[in-house]
Order: C-alpha cells, then sequence, then structure tokens
C-alpha cells in the first residue's frame, strides 16, 4: 500500500502522516513498525542479507569462493522472478529517490560482514575473514548493484540473471 503511494504522488511528497492513513493506523505505530518512510519501502530487503549469506555457507566446500558468491546471489534474484514488474518498480523507486538509494546502500553494507563470514565459514568454520574474503563479498555486491542498475536502464527488457552472471563474468579471476 505505501508503495503504490510512492509511485502515484513521489516519494518525497509522500508524508508519514498519508503512510499512516493508507495502513488504517496512526503514526505512532507507523513509526514503531518502520521508523521512517525509507524504511517503509527499505524494509522488504532486510531478510537478503542473510538469506545470501546462508546461501553461501550451505555451498560446497571444494567451489571456488567466486561460484559460491555467485551462487549464493540466487537466493536474492528468486524475489526478482516471482514479481519481475513489481521488483523493476521497487528497483527504479529506490534508484531514483536520492534517500533510499543511500539507505539501501547502507543498508546493504550492513550484509557484508554476515557475507564475509559466510564465505570463510564454509570451507573452515575457524578461518579468520581475511583481506581477499572482504574483496571478494564487497565485490560481489557491487556486481549484483550494477546487474540491478543495468536492468532498471534496460527497463526490464533483459534478464536479471543474465546481467549478473555477466558482472561476475568481467571480474572472475580465472
Amino acid at each position: 500500500m505505501a508503495f503504490d503511494l510512492f509511485l502515484r504522488d513521489g516519494f518525497e511528497k509522500v508524508t508519514l502522516d498519508d503512510l499512516a492513513a493508507a495502513a488504517g493506523v496512526s503514526r505512532s505505530t507507523l513509526l514503531r513498525y518502520f521508523g521512517s518512510k525509507e524504511e517503509a519501502v527499505l524494509s522488504v530487503f532486510d531478510t537478503h542479507g542473510e538469506q545470501v549469506a546462508d546461501a553461501v555457507r550451505g555451498r560446497p566446500s571444494d567451489e571456488d569462493d567466486w561460484t559460491a558468491l555467485r551462487r549464493g546471489l540466487d537466493a536474492v534474484m528468486e524475489n526478482y522472478r516471482r514479481d519481475p514488474a513489481r521488483a523493476l518498480r521497487t528497483t527504479r523507486l529506490v534508484l531514483e529517490t536520492p534517500a533510499l538509494c543511500a539507505r539501501q546502500l547502507e543498508k546493504q553494507r550492513g550484509w557484508w560482514p554476515a557475507l564475509t563470514s559466510a564465505l570463510a565459514e564454509r570451507t573452515d568454520p575457524a578461518q579468520p575473514v581475511t583481506l581477499a574474503i572482504s574483496v571478494k563479498a564487497a565485490a560481489a555486491l557491487d556486481c549484483l548493484n550494477i546487474a540491478l542498475d543495468h536492468w532498471t536502464a534496460a527497463d526490464g527488457h533483459v534478464d536479471l540473471v543474465d546481467l549478473l552472471d555477466e558482472a561476475f563474468a568481467a571480474l572472475n579471476p580465472r
């Protein structure tokens, strides 16, 4: 419901009072659940970091890190496959709204520790997070963001999974 308001009226024009009225709750209740307008949109992404980390952790220990990261991101790709039109509208709203884009990048930065730990743990639970593992995890998230940028610019007319594969291939250390 909030998402539809943002699409119709624009993120900047929708107030917290508008969101609360649309949800049939008080402003204080809305703020208790979301804390801000940005969170009302971006809360759908809250579980993605752990989903990706769990998927990476579950990859075979003999698989190279880069492949494990790419396959781990399939957990997020499933959300785009389920409803590509809605995913495109959501992604466009986030990318075209500076406050949302900045907050989404901040949230995604929060995924990074779980992702680096998962990558280290999948081959050896005692392995510390190395610089190389940190760089790989950060690069994987950047590949996701770049693929999303290209997918949105193409208005969803190219396959997002193919774009993600292409982004990963561009950095493949082989």
